[in-house]
């Protein structure tokens, strides 16, 4: 700071040398020389940082909720939550950020997204990417073996040794069941298997040290044509045009179970241990997806690839239908919504014994869905409640301050959401009018007369009723407002 000083004084004196020199008409040359001393001594100070203009704005990647935007976020998530607790799911969580080497390796060429943090105390630390790889390493570090849970209202995951493709069905089912009560439009959810794909590739003939990134090319072919999928693996990843040829002819095909019964029979790819048993596992989800009522929402798609290196069996993604331009045409994916898949391998990465516990689970892309249910609300013009006020406690006259606290302080304790106007003596009319722009169903109003009669004028703001306003004994107003908005009478 001292030295800043003493070069911001020496800048100054500068300044007024130069302006000196310039009204004595000294010589050109003097003056010059002059300048250029300002302007090195300029260089030398550099810009004041705590002057510099500070942007007011959310880090790059983030964003503010608006309290419209948070009610549409929470009924989202109440969505989801209610469909994970009714398949009986626990709830945890884990730390934002882990340590840089629990994260690293997982995540294939995703792990070039992953932040990094500074070291904190000899600990190199990352925010974690996704929840599943802490999911394994909580189960690791607390020697779990079975658990069905949560997380954060988008991930849902089964971890144990059970029965073949019944957890994974279950998956589905829930995946299913979410994006139907959400009601965003049409979907249909892809599945494939990790064995089948590694299969597919070894007998198509790529070398196993290449099988993860050209797993990665043909996960683009839901975003791109075959051709520059095709291109990209010959010319940037070095395979083999016919190769990639062989590998065209799977990739292409989707279908249902008939198609997992073909490729039971195809001729190389039956060969194949690994595509065989990912075969012989759909065909068996198949059936458990027939008897939950979701096979017509299910795409068996051999371009399925999910570049996460953690997967080892079934995998999946639910994306969104745009309505076909013509009749005849198959309706078009337009952005995935929903994810997931088995990945047995990863907690023995985290256990010291190396002990695997099978899992399979699923992400829910509510970032996505928030955004698709605004654009809706948006242009339907449908109007949001921001808070669940169920009653405003007004007053009809002046000097009764004192009478809407004591209301509202009996109806907050006997567990009714309820409000007042921060003001001594609001005028009736503001007051109601605040209820109808907030969507306040009931106003409880007090005046004189009701004191002395000892009742509570209710009145429904919101419905067409005929009979808006009622005189309800104070005793009974708790009572009544309850079952006014369907609360339940008791909390037992």
């Amino acid at each position: 700071m001292a030295e800043r000083a003493a070069l911001e004084e020496l800048v100054k004196l500068q300044g007024e040398r130069v302006r000196g020199l310039k009204q004595q008409k000294a010589s050109a040359e003097l003056i010059e020389e002059e300048v250029a001393k300002l302007l090195k001594l300029k260089a030398q100070l550099g810009p004041d940082e705590s002057k510099q203009k500070f942007v007011l704005k959310t880090p790059k990647g983030t964003r503010d909720y608006s309290p419209r935007q948070m009610a549409v976020r929470e009924k989202v998530f109440d969505v989801i939550i209610r469909c994970f607790k009714r398949h009986g799911a626990e709830v945890i969580d884990t730390p934002v950020f882990e340590l840089k080497e629990t994260l690293m390796g997982k995540y294939g060429e995703d792990s070039k997204l992953i932040y990094d943090l500074k070291d904190q105390g000899g600990e190199l630390l990352s925010l974690r990417y996704d929840l599943t790889v802490p999911f394994a390493r909580y189960l690791a570090m607390n020697k779990l073996t079975n658990i069905k849970r949560y997380h954060i209202a988008k991930d849902f995951d089964i971890a144990g040794n059970f029965d073949p493709m019944i957890p994974d069905a279950e998956c589905l089912k829930i995946m299913c069941e979410i994006l139907s009560s959400l009601q965003i439009g049409d979907f249909l959810v892809k599945v494939n298997d990790r064995r089948i794909l590694d299969g597919m590739f070894a007998i198509c003939g790529v070398s196993d040290s290449k099988f993860r990134t050209i797993c990665s090319s043909v996960d683009k072919l839901d975003k791109v044509s075959w051709e520059e999928v095709k291109n990209e693996m010959v010319g940037e990843k070095g395979l083999a045009p016919e190769v990639a040829d062989r590998i065209g002819d799977y990739v292409q095909q989707h279908g249902g179970v008939s198609l997992v019964e073909q490729l039971l029979q195809d001729p190389k790819l039956s060969q194949n241990k690994q595509a065989l048993e990912g075969l012989g596992d759909l065909k068996l989800l198949f059936e458990y997806l027939t008897l939950f009522g979701i096979d017509d929402k299910i795409s068996f798609d051999l371009s399925l690839a999910r570049g996460l290196d953690y997967y080892t069996g079934v995998i999946y993604e639910a994306v969104l239908l745009q309505t076909p331009a013509q009749a005849g045409e198959e309706p078009l994916g337009v952005g995935s919504v929903a994810a997931g898949g088995r990945y047995d391998g990863l907690v023995g990465m985290f256990d010291p014994k190396g002990r695997k516990v099978p899992c399979v689970g699923l992400s829910i892309g509510v970032e996505r869905i928030f955004s698709i249910v605004e654009q809706r609300l948006e242009a339907l013009e449908e109007k949001i409640r921001t808070t669940e006020t169920q009653v405003l406690v007004a007053s009809a006259q002046k000097k009764l301050l004192e009478e809407r606290l004591k209301l509202v302080s009996e109806l907050w304790d006997a567990g009714i959401k309820a409000e007042l106007l921060y003001k001594k003596n609001p005028k009736l009319l503001n007051q109601l009018q605040y209820c109808e722009e907030a969507g306040i169903p009931l106003v409880a109003i007090i005046g004189e007369q009701e004191l002395k009669d000892g009742v509570i004028k209710l009145r429904s703001v919101t419905s067409r009723e005929e009979v808006r306003e009622v005189d309800v004994r104070r005793e009974d107003l708790v009572e009544e407002i309850k079952r006014r908005t369907g609360q339940p009478l008791c909390i037992c």
